[in-house]
């Protein structure tokens, strides 16, 4: 079955790159996509077990027309684990496997070193205004997106609708019943895709079960406004409804104080919904009443899309920020590659940022740097209530490096180094340090768009 899928992106792939003008002018439709390599290490602290992993593979898709504004569309995604190590075998101490490199296959297998899922396959339609996409897509958001940091992105299935008043009013409406977390090899329903990444402890200490199906949700509904106030203000608002679990509402004003300044805050509340996922509260996702994150941003920009940026979070005591990992990134202020807020409450984080843009070898390499300095106080580890993933305090330093060639304009490598290091008296608790601080992570990507 492989083999035949390999054949069959082969003859796809020469098909798109020697045949694209008369493809084109035969109105087939449009074949585009990337191939991606992927190169991951982990070095982790003293004699805890270190992993590294090399998975290739990408995506292919087909979009036709056949009217103005009406579109169809279908992408397949697929990843192969090149086994250059055994991602099965536990660290001793520990005896738990990697947590990152796994998430470059299908973690809930790690024995089936390929994936082939037919991620995106849905008809559009759009005008000025209107627009609207019925079928499996990609959707981006703050909470819910493709996370993209990976192999192959978490993807949804259901509708998307959205108003674009040509003005100041942009609103946006989702309703989801299936997804594909990312490193996974299929679509689940929604209260089945919880638990497909580690799910850690209760409040009480005790390990959580809303896996396995326990998660009784069926429906995903997001809701977006994006209003410009004012020339110089804006509001971004959203709102994600977990059906029987939770209700996520966010909000984002935005400031610009002068051509090269702008100010930025936000603000999450959470609340929960019915049981929070399940009538036993054992087996519940969501055990908190609520949850409050808020968020301040300042960031001065100025020649080519350089900046640099300060961002402050605090999430509240009295309950922690939870939202399915399973489902994107979560793009608060004070995000970093390789880590998460999500999964505490009683925290405070502090990162800068710069981001700038320069070009090398008279100008024929173009690169984009993000330097980011993170300090992340969290609760104790031994409080399972307000630290769900028993994450301690910690400094985390990232390099993100991005190049284009002028000469090889589809070759986009990417390269992003991450050191993290653990503060204040940590237990000594091998699982306290395995994977999460005092360690270093190399990751090299190499893609080829067509």
């Amino acid at each position: 079955m492989l083999q035949k899928i390999t054949v069959i992106l082969l003859i796809f792939l020469s098909f798109q790159l020697f045949s694209q003008e008369e493809k084109e002018a035969k109105n087939y439709g449009k074949l585009s996509g990337q191939w991606r390599s992927f190169y991951m290490l982990t070095d982790n602290t003293e004699d805890l077990k270190d992993y590294n992993a090399l998975a290739t593979g990408g995506h292919l898709n087909y979009k036709k027309n056949f009217f103005k504004g009406f579109e169809i569309g279908a992408a397949l995604y697929t990843t192969w684990n090149l086994g250059i190590q055994d991602l099965t075998v536990p660290d001793l101490q520990t005896q738990k496997t990697s947590r990152y490199e796994e998430g470059l296959f299908d973690r809930l297998d790690l024995e089936d070193h390929s994936i082939f899922i037919l991620g995106e396959l849905y008809a559009s339609y759009q005008n000025d205004q209107h627009f609207i996409k019925l079928g499996r897509m990609k959707f981006n958001s703050p909470l819910v997106n493709g996370q993209d940091g990976r192999m192959i992105p978490s993807l949804f299935q259901g509708v998307h609708y959205a108003f674009d008043s040509n003005r100041n009013t942009k609103i946006q409406m989702a309703a989801f019943n299936f997804m594909a977390p990312r490193s996974t090899g299929e679509f689940f329903k929604i209260g089945r895709s919880l638990g497909t990444y580690p799910i850690a402890r209760n409040n009480d200490g005790e390990g959580s079960q809303y896996d396995n199906n326990n998660t009784d949700s069926d429906f995903l509904l997001i809701a977006n406004i994006d209003q410009e106030i004012s020339k110089n203000l804006k509001l971004e608002v959203w709102n994600y409804f977990i059906e029987n679990v939770s209700n996520s509402f966010y909000l984002k004003p935005t400031y610009q104080v002068t051509d090269h300044i702008d100010i930025q805050g936000e603000w999450l509340h959470q609340t929960k919904i019915n049981n929070g996922g399940n009538k036993l509260d054992s087996l519940s996702y969501f055990q908190d009443n609520s949850s409050d994150l808020l968020g301040l941003k300042i960031q001065y920009n100025w020649f080519k899309k350089n900046s640099l940026s300060l961002a402050y979070n605090r999430i509240l005591p009295g309950g922690k920020f939870l939202f399915p990992r399973e489902w994107g990134r979560e793009f608060i202020f004070t995000f970093q590659k390789r880590e998460r807020s999500e999964g505490v409450s009683d925290n405070h984080a502090l990162v800068a940022y710069y981001d700038q843009h320069f070009k090398l070898f008279n100008e024929n390499l173009a690169v984009r740097s993000i330097f980011s300095l993170g300090k992340h106080w969290n609760p104790s580890v031994l409080d399972p209530a307000s630290n769900k993933y028993a994450m301690p305090d910690y400094t985390q330093v990232n390099i993100d490096l991005f190049f284009s060639f002028k000469n090889w304009k589809n070759l986009k490598p990417e390269i992003l180094l991450v050191q993290k290091f653990g503060n204040g008296d940590i237990p000594d608790n091998p699982n306290l340090f395995f994977n999460k601080v005092d360690m270093f992570q190399l990751n090299f990507v190499l893609n080829y768009n067509f």
